[in-house]
This record gives structure tokens, C-alpha cells and sequence, in this order.
């Protein structure tokens, strides 16, 4: 059996930060190449991996998009909500109890690096994160990346940025394999990563 493909996907600001106070989603600057991207994404397929933080935000946000949604008109973020109720996801968490109201979602309590490793090597869906930063940042320095991927909007909020991304991280070489440019301004970069002891020419070996 094929070993599935482990995913991390993130949306940043320049700087770094998952997301900034005051500021809407995307930082207001999503365009019509970034939403169709979205809407036509080769991994909506793959198996969400999320901790318990991102769950309890995403699933709010999910109940609130569906109590505010009308006939009439649907947000691109009520839209995104939409897909990913369909979509199977897997919580890791040791805090949070079964079952989980948001559909089609999976709780496991036990070490997240193992059962993963285990989904990789046994399961029958690739995956990719959805935010999460402590669970990406354990799933990386563990070797269990296959692609490391960041859509970069053309902002720096270093006043009111939030969710410093690369925090914590340990030194990690990046092997581009695509890049793309949504709406004149937004960056896609796409690399396979390979977790370092130290600095090239440091440690034998690297």
C-alpha cells in the first residue's frame, strides 16, 4: 500500500502571522484567482487534521456562517464553511469530548505524531492541516511533511498580527516545487521540506 501524502497548508502575512486583529479573513484581500484556486483545489479529497484551538474557532465559525446564511446571499467564507462540514477532518485533542457536534469529524485523544504516522502508513486518504500551529510544528520536526505550502498576502501587521506561524520551528531546508501568483498580488509558494540538525556544513550529513 502506497504511503498517503501529509500536507501543511497556510495563509500568512508577510511577516508571518496567521491572522491579525481587526482585520478580515484573507486581510480583505482575496480576488477572483485566489477563490477560484480554492474552489477547484486538488485536495479537497484529503483528510482535515486540525488540535482542539483551531476546532473550537472553525467549528464557530462554521455554526455561526450556517445560522447567518440565506437563500439569497452566500459570503466566499460562508461558502468555504460549507465545504469543509462535508469534508472528513480528525481532532487531535485531550481536552475535548465525543461527540463532536461539527459533521463528519473525528476525535482522537491519544499522541497525534503516532497516529498520524500510522494514517500515512495505513489509512486510504492523503491529508492536509488546516491551521493548528503546535500540531503542523510536532507533524514537521518529525519528518512527517511530504509538501510544506504557504499563500503570502501582501501585508505586514506587525501591530496587530496574531498567530506567529514559524515560532518554535527547527531549522528547515525548503526544496521548491511551485509557485503562482493569484490577482497581481497574492504569492503561492510550494516546497518539500527536510527538517536540518543546525545550519548546512554544521552537522556531517547535512
Amino acid at each position: 500500500m502506497a504511503k498517503q501524502e501529509l500536507l501543511v497548508d497556510f495563509i500568512t502575512s508577510l511577516d508571518g502571522y496567521g491572522a491579525a486583529e481587526g482585520w478580515p479573513g484573507w486581510w480583505g484581500l482575496q480576488g477572483p484567482e485566489y477563490l477560484a484556486w480554492l474552489d477547484q483545489a486538488p485536495e479537497r479529497d484529503y483528510t482535515i487534521l486540525m488540535g482542539a484551538n483551531t476546532y473550537r474557532l472553525m467549528s464557530g465559525f462554521a455554526a455561526a456562517s450556517a445560522t447567518s446564511e440565506t437563500a439569497e446571499s452566500s459570503t466566499d467564507e460562508e461558502a468555504t464553511f460549507s465545504e469543509l462540514a462535508k469534508a472528513f477532518k480528525v481532532v487531535f485533542s485531550s481536552t475535548l469530548q465525543p461527540p463532536l457536534p461539527w459533521p463528519n469529524t473525528r476525535l482522537i485523544n491519544g499522541d497525534a505524531v503516532e497516529a498520524v504516522r500510522k494514517m500515512k502508513r495505513e489509512g486510504s486518504s492523503s491529508m492536509r492541516t488546516i491551521g493548528s500551529l503546535a500540531l503542523c510544528r510536532s507533524l514537521l520536526t518529525a519528518g512527517l511533511v511530504d509538501r510544506f505550502r504557504v499563500v503570502v498576502f501582501p501585508v505586514i501587521t506587525g501591530s496587530t498580527g496574531s498567530d506567529r506561524i514559524y515560532d518554535g520551528y527547527p531549522d528547515v531546508a525548503l526544496d521548491m516545487v511551485a509557485s503562482r501568483t493569484f490577482d497581481g498580488r497574492i504569492q503561492l509558494l510550494e516546497y518539500v521540506p527536510r527538517v536540518l540538525a543546525g545550519p548546512p556544513g554544521t552537522h556531517p550529513g547535512s
